[in-house]
């Protein structure tokens, strides 16, 4: 398994916001995650991407158990194992498309030549080669998605993690980033696992787990 989840919980104050949730995933599976807002959705896509902490249970992601890692050693495992795409992008302005796809890498360390060479050849996958050298102020909203798709593969993560990330886009966009994902699972083996409120992009992905309140109430399989 590529995640496994065993009896996660989490409560703000009073309020528990997940309740015991066990879930396994696949390598290579494409699994959305919906439900209506307050389920719990977006805190559990944080807590398998260990930017929050659960109250209890385990995480392991392929293959390597996280409780007890230290915030140092999340850090580190997060940039290399985990790649994020946001329903706003979450670019930095200053920065060129290539030089955002390039910061994860250069964050972990990695010789900036093999760096720009990757990052080059990840933004000519998304189509974006002649877009290069534009600031997100001159891409469009689909544009800035793409690089931040290309960001997310920088490190050849384990697993991405995306929180509505067609929220925000018209429905050509729409389209083009959900099929990007297929065509990056063909071309990459790539894990996804994307909350979201798209029923059409729920249709498409391998498995829809469904929840309400806290839990998972539906775990579908082979959405046709």
């Amino acid at each position: 398994m590529m995640i496994e989840l065993r009896n996660i919980t989490k409560s703000f104050g009073q309020l528990q916001v997940l309740k015991g949730i066990n879930l396994d995933i696949r390598q290579g599976e494409v699994v959305s995650i919906v439900g209506p807002s307050g389920a719990g959705k977006t805190t559990l896509l944080q807590i398998m991407g260990t930017l929050d902490d659960a109250d209890s249970g385990e995480i392991t992601i392929d293959g390597h158990r996280l409780n007890g890692m230290s915030q140092r050693e999340l850090a580190r495992f997060r940039n290399e194992h985990i790649g994020f795409v946001f329903q706003f992008h979450q670019l930095l302005p200053e920065f060129t498309a290539l030089e955002n796809v390039m910061i994860p890498a250069l964050i972990a360390n990695k010789p900036s030549r093999e760096t720009r060479r990757r990052a080059g050849e990840l933004l000519d996958m998304m189509g974006l080669s002649l877009r290069a050298g534009h600031k997100p102020a001159e891409l469009s909203g689909g544009e800035q998605q793409r690089v931040a798709v290309a960001r997310a593969l920088i490190n050849q993560p384990s697993v991405i993690l995306a929180d509505e990330p067609s929220g925000s886009l018209d429905s050509k966009n729409k389209a083009e980033l959900h099929q990007l994902f297929f065509d990056l699972r063909e071309k990459l083996g790539q894990t996804f696992v994307i909350v979201t409120h798209d029923e059409r992009l729920a249709q498409l992905t391998d498995r829809t787990i469904h929840m309400r309140d806290g839990e998972i109430e539906e775990n579908n399989a082979d959405n046709d």
